[in-house]
């Protein structure tokens, strides 16, 4: 199976061999891009299926190792907690073979290794993901609609060739309900000016009006960050004249699941 490109008839014989639980994994990790193995285990191995947590674990990275094996996932060179972390601190992409079997339209991974910033930015969309799903799970919220890049990206009338390029969009239904988010996650690696740039053309996007026209409302504007940083991006947004400020909402890591879920005033 290692080195060479497979046929279309090996191809097809190793996608029967999958479970729909391997589909279901591969799907979400070519969704995403990156998934830490932590992730990987809490989504598509709980612990309630198995005997215990760590049977949990140990099917799971099972089923991780013959992924690779198969070349469908690799592995970064990088960890989460380095090289001393274990197959837990692995983090996972698709690999080549595994876009071939999900016949994904976008292009091909890059087989090089992707920036720290990246991989730090990438696997925070991911956990709220997983802290989501998770959520949703355990009945806290009905999870309506997740859309990672690009699917959540849109463009915006009246700007030729601008596209508005949100982190994430979530719909989340509570009770009677429905709370419609985009959402960006801020690491602190940008000055405020471009957060602002950014909210910007949120405002141009909000007042064009096509949200709006395709589903009755426009959503809301989540900005995942420090505390810090959260408090200078609200003044700013306050002192402008020319942002809606009940578009933008602030909240920490550690906030953002209830604000997500209706929380925020």
């Amino acid at each position: 199976m290692r080195g060479r490109r497979l046929s279309r008839l090996e191809l097809e014989r190793l996608r029967r061999r999958l479970s729909d639980r391997d589909r279901e994994l591969l799907a979400q990790v070519g969704e995403l891009r990156l998934m830490s193995t932590r992730q990987v285990e809490a989504l598509h191995f709980p612990v309630g299926l198995h005997a215990s947590p760590t049977a949990a674990a140990r099917a799971g990275r099972r089923v991780l190792e013959r992924l690779t094996r198969d070349r469908l996932l690799r592995r970064l060179q990088r960890r989460i907690g380095g090289v001393h972390a274990g197959s837990a601190g692995y983090i996972y992409a698709l690999a080549p073979v595994g876009q071939r079997l999900l016949e994904l339209e976008r292009p091909r991974p890059r087989l090089w290794e992707p920036s720290r910033l990246f991989v730090e930015h990438t696997l925070a969309i991911s956990q709220l993901v997983t802290d989501l799903t998770l959520a949703a799970r355990q009945g806290d919220h009905e999870l309506l609609t997740v859309q990672v890049e690009p699917e959540c990206w849109r463009p915006v009338p009246g700007l030729a060739r601008t596209v508005l390029r949100p982190d994430l969009f979530v719909a989340l239904g509570v009770g009677e309900f429905e709370h419609r988010w985009f959402v960006e996650i801020d690491r602190g690696t940008v000055h405020l000016p471009t957060l602002l740039k950014k909210c910007r053309l949120y405002e141009r996007y909000y007042r064009a009006g096509s949200e709006q026209a395709e589903h009755s409302v426009f959503p809301r504007v989540l900005w995942i960050t420090t505390a810090p940083r959260g408090k200078a991006l609200e003044s700013a947004i306050t002192r402008s004249n020319k942002l809606t400020e009940r578009l933008f909402v602030t909240a920490t890591e550690q906030q953002a699941l209830a604000v997500l879920a209706g929380g925020a005033s």
